[in-house]
């Protein structure tokens, strides 16, 4: 997932596991969480919210932080995201819009734009999970289990732990873990664990499902001057 690449991932509160997560009553709560997700996908057109990412390196045990706001908005053809992302001493913005990644870095005023290619629906399936896609068309892309219940930001969630069916998608990440709340059918946090055993967890706030973003949100704030590099 070219994006997580680019931005790290968040941090949340250490959450509170409910015991025995196995018997009927896993199955119903899973199922419940599915459900919930499908309902939500349904009628989704836009999610905004605030985050903290947090990235782990296993090798050198060293953690890097970073905080921002992100919009989403999606129609039947395609799904489009703006980040802004900040960091100790500068800021970035992520911009995925059309055939398009571009990264802006208003400090040395440049922007970088990747083009996802032919995993482009992959890529955008990625960009909607936990917030807007479907809960049962999870099980076509991810073997889906049933994790327990745990409390984030005093909210009872549903944990799914998500173990990918294509080897290209656990070329890269070896497990996704989502914690869904039932009620809004969205993620409230997301661990992404890599086949080395380092993940990037992310925490959301404020969350607000289908409310119009302000005018010229999914726009750059670049200049002429702006420097535009392509990687090949």
């Amino acid at each position: 997932m070219v994006l997580l690449a680019l931005c790290g991932y968040g941090t949340a509160a250490t959450p509170q596991a409910s015991p025995n997560p196995g018997g009927s009553t896993a199955s119903a709560n899973l199922e419940a969480a599915l459900s919930s997700m499908d309902r939500t996908a349904v009628g989704f057109h836009s999610a905004q919210a605030k985050f903290t990412w947090i990235s782990y390196e296993l090798v050198v045990s060293d953690t890097s932080e970073q905080s921002g706001e992100m919009f989403i908005r999606k129609s039947d053809k395609k799904t489009d995201l703006v980040a802004s992302i900040k960091t100790p001493g500068q800021e970035k913005y992520v911009l995925v819009l059309g055939d398009n990644v571009t990264v802006f870095q208003p400090k040395i005023n440049q922007e970088t734009i990747y083009k996802p290619g032919k995993n482009k629906d992959t890529f955008e399936s990625f960009l909607v999970l936990g917030f807007g896609g479907g809960g049962h068309q999870l099980l076509d892309q991810f073997k889906v289990e049933y994790g327990g219940m745990e409390k984030v930001d005093g909210i009872n969630t549903v944990k799914l732990k998500l173990t990918p069916k294509s080897q290209r998608v656990a070329n890269l990440f070896a497990t996704i873990e989502l914690w869904i709340d039932p009620a809004k059918g969205v993620s409230l946090q997301q661990k992404l664990t890599d086949p080395s055993g380092n993940y990037r967890l992310a925490h959301y706030t404020n969350i607000e499902i289908n409310k119009k973003a302000p005018e010229g949100t999914f726009a750059l704030k670049t200049n002429r001057d702006t420097v535009r590099v392509m990687p090949q």
